[in-house]
Formats: C-alpha cells, structure tokens, sequence
C-alpha cells in the first residue's frame, strides 16, 4: 500500500518539471490521477511513460487554466468518463512573468494573474463541491519563494505568489471545518527547463549557473523529485493538522541574509 493508496489527485502543468515529478511520485504512491497540462503533445508523451510501469488510473486533459469555461468543462468531463471528482489537487502550472514594475504592459499584468492565481482559483472551485459532498479534501498550491521574498525585476511575479498565499489561507479557513485542508508548497530555485533556459540565456552560462549555486548554504539548487517528495507529504494525510500553512523547500535560500 502506498502512502496515496485510493487517492485521486489532479495535478496541473504536470507534463515536465515540477509537475511531472509530483505525476511520478504520485502515481508511485498509489494514487490515481488527474493530468492537465497547456501543451498537448508534452502531456501525451508523459502519459504513456507513466503508464508504462504499473499503477493506478490516469486520466489527462489539455488546457489553459487561464480559460475558466475550458477548467470547468475537463472537470466535468472527467466526473462524467470515472465517475468521481478527484479528492486531491495540486496547482501546480505557472508561468515566469519577469519585468521592472513600469516596463510592465497590461497585457503582462494580466498573463501573470491569469494563469498563476486566476487559474489556481478556477481550478480550487471545480473539486471544492466534491471536496464538500464527501467531507474529505486536499489542496496544495506550488507558491514560491517570490511569495515572502522580492527579488527586483521580476515583477509582478511575487505580487502574484504573495496573492497565492492569500487564497490559500482563505480557501482553508473558509473550509477547514468541512474536511478540507488547503496549504501552499514554496520552492526556490530548482533545476526545471525553465532554470536551466535562464542559465543558457546569459553570455556566461557557466558563470551564471556558479553564481546562483552560490546563494545556497548547499551550493546547489533542488530537483524536482526532492519538490515532489514534499508535496506527497502535503497531499496525504500524514498531516492532518496542516492547514493555511506555507512549507518551504529551499534549502536555506530565503533565511540567508549575505552570499
């Protein structure tokens, strides 16, 4: 018996990095599951790789959490093809939106909001009613170190993950007293495509790479899977008192005053 043993969990951007790590552990621990991810192609292709070794059900949609009306409808497809709304959800999916506060467009404003909060909350409220019906729910929203940290320059970023944390400790209090726990999971640095993109971006790649590894008492950053273990530990029920709370995984980062 896994630690996820009859549990359904949606996971959302769970077609690489964090998202797919946490698919992996998941589906390792037991637990059936959910998959919804922007790119089509990416989701199909860790599908079939996941179901290649022995496991529960996954069911999988494309989509952009962005769009609420396309949230609700793979929701509601999916109670309609298993016959149940999953019991556990990961907001997972995000995207970078980096900026000097006045460089920043309208149209950026709202891509950071959209996707990284909007698109959590569409998701929160189509396994809310589920959550309710059978008294028993988990909700775990990836925030970041950007949501009690500000790094310039990457604006609105961490006014949007500060926001993040702000649903998750409405969204638990609002319902703790009907089985649901909601809480929040921040990473810092970890070694996903997008970090190693950043790296690959720089005239120095090496450089830039050593220079990050330097901000870390470790001197290196996370991978996902040591992400993914944190969030089984959220998503079950080996901490029933954890609610409206925030754990981050960092390795020291965000308490570290001076390199």
């Amino acid at each position: 018996m896994g630690r996820l043993s009859g549990r359904f969990i949606a996971v959302t951007g769970a077609a690489q990095g964090i998202g797919r790590a946490i698919a992996e552990d998941f589906r390792a621990e037991g637990a059936d599951l959910f998959l919804i991810d922007l790119d089509g192609g990416l989701l199909a292709t860790a599908v079939a790789e996941l179901q290649a070794s022995p496991g529960g059900q996954i069911y999988s949609a494309q989509a952009d959490i962005a769009d609420p009306a396309r949230v609700a409808a793979v929701f509601a497809d999916l109670v309609a093809q298993s016959g149940q709304s999953p019991d556990g959800l990961v907001n997972n999916a995000g995207v970078n939106v980096f900026h000097k506060p006045l460089e920043t467009s309208d149209s950026e404003w709202r891509r950071a909001f959209a996707i990284n909060l909007e698109g959590a909350w569409s998701c929160a409220r189509a396994v809310l009613p589920g959550m309710i019906a059978r008294n028993h729910g988990v909700i775990l929203n990836i925030a970041s170190t950007h949501a009690f940290t500000i790094i310039p320059e990457t604006f609105p970023y961490p006014v949007v993950k500060h926001a993040l944390l702000g649903l998750t400790k409405s969204l638990a209090l609002e319902y703790a007293g009907q089985g649901i726990r909601v809480n929040a999971l921040a990473p810092g640095y970890v070694a996903t495509q997008k970090v190693l993109d950043w790296w690959a971006g720089h005239a120095d790649p090496a450089a830039a790479r050593a220079e990050t590894m330097a901000l870390h008492p470790q001197g290196r950053i996370a991978t996902p899977a040591e992400i993914a273990r944190a969030a089984v530990f959220m998503i079950s029920d080996e901490c029933p008192f954890m609610t409206a709370t925030c754990l981050t995984v960092d390795g020291g980062l965000s308490v570290r005053q001076h390199a």
